[in-house]
């Protein structure tokens, strides 16, 4: 297949949404991560984003749309704490999780009665849904299990000759996957991200779950959670962010590691190390936002230089910190 390098303008999005109405993929940006899309309506079109991406079929997709309206083409019900939702947090970096209509294909859900629904804030994403006249299917457009996509140049190392088409949208600016949420019943956090559980809670004004792993035989309502994910070809093994911690396992491991860590960290490490070993920042130490945006480009940089063992940082079990804690730990398994 020859995959065709499209740009943000005009004529290149209609190009693509025209690709998308003709049954093919399409990767675009979003605000969180690359998302390899289709005709959320046509299931031929969606059974070749899981040969794209080598995806279980039992892993649902989430529905991106372009307006608020749509939400009830393909909603079933929106109970009123779903409203609340999709009024203070749409667009943006957050899937809500609805009882679904029939339209909806049971290749996009996995077969379940619900599905997840996010209208993305990134105006390339928005215009191209908007342009293709139709909900597009849409998981990160990576290899399934490898660290999601954050730049144009990592979809094309994933996913060239593998797709239609792939639009150039720069770098994603949340770097993590969305918050998903699920409003079919009581609410329930499946997937944390950047809109964090206290934010959630306070729009609701109501306590809101957590969901735990899910059991062996149990069907997932959400991405990201059954299988490994966002996974390097290196081990990657958690340390306190101390330089003589981390001095202590380069001398365990060697050269075959890298490090992912925080800029004072790597300051201090620096002058002590090997220039052979890769290292990532992570910016700063005290801001999550700083670590969401870097993690997946940290990965990937791993994966290029050949790291075999990953040193990365122990990260606060805290609210704030909870979307990229749940990357980095799913990284490491």
């Amino acid at each position: 297949m020859k995959t065709i390098l499209l740009s943000g303008n005009e004529n290149d999005l209609k190009t693509a949404a025209q690709i998308i109405r003709s049954g093919g993929t399409v990767i675009f940006p979003t605000e969180t991560v690359y998302g390899l899309g289709a005709d959320a309506r046509n299931m031929g079109a969606v059974n070749k984003i899981f040969a794209a991406k080598g995806r279980p079929a039992d892993n649902p997709l989430i529905v991106h749309i372009s307006g608020k309206d749509q939400i009830y083409d393909i909603a079933d019900e929106v109970p009123r704490g779903a409203k609340t939702l999709i009024d203070r947090f749409m667009p943006g970096p957050i899937t809500v999780i609805l009882k679904r209509k029939p339209e909806i294909p049971d290749v996009v859900t996995a077969g379940l009665n619900t599905v997840g629904i996010r209208m993305p804030e990134n105006r390339t994403a928005a215009r191209l849904i908007e342009l293709a006249g139709c909900p597009i299917a849409a998981p990160s457009a990576n290899l399934s299990g490898k660290p999601s996509p954050t730049r144009f140049e990592h979809c094309v190392d994933d996913m060239n000759g593998r797709v239609d088409a792939i639009i150039d949208g720069g770098s994603c600016g949340v770097g993590i996957e969305s918050t998903v949420i699920d409003m079919s019943g009581k609410p329930v956090i499946y997937r944390p991200g950047k809109i964090s559980r206290t934010e959630i809670e306070k729009a609701l004004g109501a306590p809101v779950a957590v969901a735990a792993e899910l059991k062996e035989d149990e069907k997932p309502k959400s991405p990201g959670l059954k299988y490994r994910h966002y996974a390097p070809k290196g081990r990657v093994i958690l340390v306190e962010p101390d330089p003589d911690v981390i001095l202590a396992k380069l001398e365990q491991y060697g050269e075959k590691c890298g490090i992912i860590m925080f800029d004072e960290v790597l300051y201090e490490l620096e002058p002590k190390l090997d220039p052979q070993i890769s290292m990532a920042s992570l910016g700063c130490g005290d801001i999550p936002e700083d670590a969401a945006a870097r993690l997946f480009a940290a990965l990937r940089k791993m994966d290029k230089c050949g790291a075999e063992i990953i040193i990365a940082p122990v990260l606060p079990d805290t609210d704030e910190w909870s979307g990229v804690r749940n990357r980095l730990y799913r990284a490491a398994h």
